[in-house]
């Protein structure tokens, strides 16, 4: 008779999706990446994925009995009983999927958002692994978070809490972000954001920059150029790490985690990026919360698998 010892991660992105095979212990196995199908409204993607876990569980020689469940985070706002709240990357409106999964794999399933799972991945396996509490802000195309408390994440009574990028801070905002209101912080500390603020600043002034002479500005050669000390580049950072810095105060009166993790592809920035966020959150953070740490992820692509599969394992552990 074989035990229960495997399970599925899954991070279910608008492009691709990431599909981990772990140990109870947390140890990967193996990782897939296959593209997610959009078409007619997305009602393909759930059935591709169990046919996928299908396949790696024969070329694996295991069989259902190895298996104790599938993690999946997919990018849209969930709820406790895995109801996703619409998820539009993907074409979805509301949708039990964690139901759904469930029915179709004859295996346990365990729904989570993406930035929730990619918070507890850290927790986990990552670079916060060492506290209890924390909360991750993803800074990447857009900006993502994920709040873990006591090891489990917050969903929130609409699958909403962690939503960090759509905190309206920026109050002389004049443009309306993808969300439909203004002044959020993904505006402005995006990677996207990056951009339009460091346009906004270049013709704003007649100062000489190596921006000037880029074909195409990215948030990377802001912060590359800033680290060299250009001055425009320079208070384009100053700028949008003040308002990072704020939005982790803000954060910090409400939750009070034990620590703050940067991931997403600006934070490659790394800890240059890192000091001038806890300068602006020290300045601005109430001040019992003053010495919270501020660390970087360090799964990267990797740490919604991981949150996925660590979701479904815990499910098990209190089912038993």
């Amino acid at each position: 008779m074989r035990i229960n010892n495997k399970c599925f991660g899954v991070d279910l992105g608008g492009t691709t999706t990431k599909i981990g095979l772990f140990n109870m212990d947390g140890t990967l196995i193996e990782k897939y990446e296959v593209p997610t199908n959009k078409k007619d409204d997305g009602i393909h993607i759930l059935d591709d994925i169990k046919v996928f876990i299908d396949q790696v569980i024969v070329e694996k020689s295991l069989d259902s009995n190895d298996i104790i469940g599938i993690g999946l985070g997919v990018p849209g706002a969930v709820t406790d009983d895995g109801i996703v709240n619409k998820c539009i990357n993907l074409g979805w409106n509301v949708i039990n999927v964690e139901s759904i999964m469930k029915e179709k794999t004859n295996f346990n399933v365990k729904v989570g958002n993406d930035a929730n799972m990619a918070a507890l991945g850290e927790y986990w396996k990552g670079g916060a692994a060492e506290f209890s509490s924390i909360a991750l802000i993803t800074i990447g195309t857009g900006i993502g978070g994920g709040i873990i408390m006591n090891g489990r994440p917050i969903n929130g009574y609409n699958g909403a809490a962690g939503e960090i990028g759509h905190v309206s801070i920026v109050y002389d905002e004049t443009e309306t972000c993808n969300c439909g209101k203004k002044g959020c912080l993904e505006q402005v500390a995006s990677a996207s954001g990056i951009v339009r603020v460091a346009k906004k600043f270049l013709n704003a002034t007649d100062t000489d920059s190596s921006l000037r002479g880029l074909e195409d500005i990215s948030a990377k050669s802001v912060f590359d150029e800033a680290k060299k000390g250009d001055a425009v580049a320079s208070e384009v950072v100053a700028y949008i790490t003040k308002y990072l810095g704020l939005a982790l105060a803000n954060i910090a009166g409400v939750i009070d985690p034990e620590c703050f993790v940067i991931g997403g592809g600006v934070s490659a920035a790394g800890q240059y990026l890192v000091d001038l966020i806890a300068a602006s959150y020290r300045k601005n953070v109430f001040h019992p919360c003053k010495d919270t740490p501020i660390v970087l992820a360090s799964l990267g692509n990797d740490a919604g698998m991981y949150g996925a599969a660590k979701l479904v394992i815990d499910a098990s552990k209190n089912e038993q």
